[in-house]
């Protein structure tokens, strides 16, 4: 990354409030793995960052670096998946997939095929009737492309592995076996 700034697209993977009218957010890049930055005066409500910075928002970002938090300078919505929103399940799923990546990448680790195959996912679920299927093809890709799971061997217990390999529970599992069910 430069010293002063960088540019880059990422998926909103969290969010929190941060201040009187700031937000800490956690953003899963393709260039730079998981970043943390602080994105100042979001929370006002003329603000023209608020939309895009919303968790499982596909953006294009700018941002400077400070000695604590990166700081967003510039957001650029390429994709806010209205159609996922306006569908629980769908919802659900999406923030399904964002908790396992968050909780399965460290930050500033650079996982380029891990991000466009969550892209992807996200891409799919817009149309997707069988979202049980998608689920359980997105926990098998992705213990295969961080190498906790083999290629071409069948995965049973795919929540079972999942919480193995992150050695503590999901919290939307629950949500998401309920709706998906």
């Amino acid at each position: 990354m430069n010293f002063k700034g960088y540019s880059t697209q990422g998926i909103v993977l969290s969010r929190r409030n941060y201040h009187e009218a700031d937000r800490i957010i956690k953003i899963f890049t393709k260039d730079y793995g998981k970043v943390v930055v602080l994105a100042k005066g979001v929370r006002r409500p003329k603000s023209r960052k608020r939309g895009s910075v919303e968790v499982f928002s596909k953006i294009r970002f700018s941002a400077s670096r400070t000695k604590t938090f990166d700081i967003i300078t510039e957001t650029i919505p390429e994709d806010l998946y209205l159609s996922i929103r306006n569908n629980l399940r769908k919802m659900s799923l999406a923030y399904y997939f964002i908790e396992i990546i968050e909780k399965i990448t460290s930050e500033n680790e650079k996982h380029e095929v891990l991000y466009d195959l969550l892209v992807d996912f996200l891409e799919r679920l817009k149309t997707e009737t069988k979202l049980k299927k998608l689920r359980l093809e997105f926990i098998q890709k992705t213990l295969i492309n961080l190498g906790f799971w083999p290629l071409g061997k069948e995965l049973k217990n795919a929540d079972g592995v999942l919480e193995d390999v992150l050695e503590r529970k999901i919290n939307s599992v629950r949500v998401g076996k309920a709706i998906l069910g």
